[in-house]
């Protein structure tokens, strides 16, 4: 008689079953720690987050790359986020408080939230409406002017051009 142990490994269904749920199971820890990997550390923290804000001196440069000689802020700022980061404050805390402190232009990249989804989408929208525009004109090109009747329009508009022409042609005649 055979056992229920040999009776599940015999079949190769389960065996590719449990293969694959061990495979998907690696792949799972192996994402995990190449995304974890660093979270913990305060110097990888600080940099990340400081080249998501901006130095408010007005020279428009990332937080850690302020390279204005004599900048007022850039130190300062470099220290509270050190100070933050060093506490274990999460980054959305540390942002939310750069953002109370100096406003949303400290903020690098604008939130997704309100009416700042519209530096996401009005660039894709410009770009697909001048596609548009570009194809419009285009068929308009290959399609040409529009054309008049084969018989070269209507008798009393051609002669009604001509009248005009030859009172121009006499106008302008010195």
């Amino acid at each position: 008689m055979l056992s229920k142990r040999s009776m599940t490994n015999s079949n190769p269904k389960t065996k590719s079953a449990r293969s694959g749920r061990k495979f998907a199971q690696t792949l799972l820890l192996c994402a995990a720690v190449f995304a974890l990997v660093g979270a913990g550390d305060p110097a990888t923290r600080f940099n990340e987050i400081g080249h998501q804000m901006m130095c408010i001196c007005g020279c428009n440069q990332i937080l850690l790359e302020c390279n204005h000689v004599g900048c007022p802020s850039s130190d300062g700022m470099r220290n509270e986020l050190l100070a933050s980061v060093t506490r274990g404050d999460s980054d959305s805390l540390v942002e939310q408080g750069f953002v109370q402190k100096y406003g949303p232009t400290v903020l690098a990249a604008p939130t997704t939230k309100g009416f700042d989804r519209a530096a996401y989408v009005v660039p894709f929208a410009a770009l697909f409406f001048g596609f548009g525009l570009v194809v419009l004109i285009a068929r308009g090109w290959r399609n040409g002017p529009p054309r008049g009747p084969a018989g070269g329009g209507t008798p009393g508009r051609t002669a009604e051009l001509e009248q005009f022409r030859d009172q121009a042609r006499k106008e302008t005649d010195l």
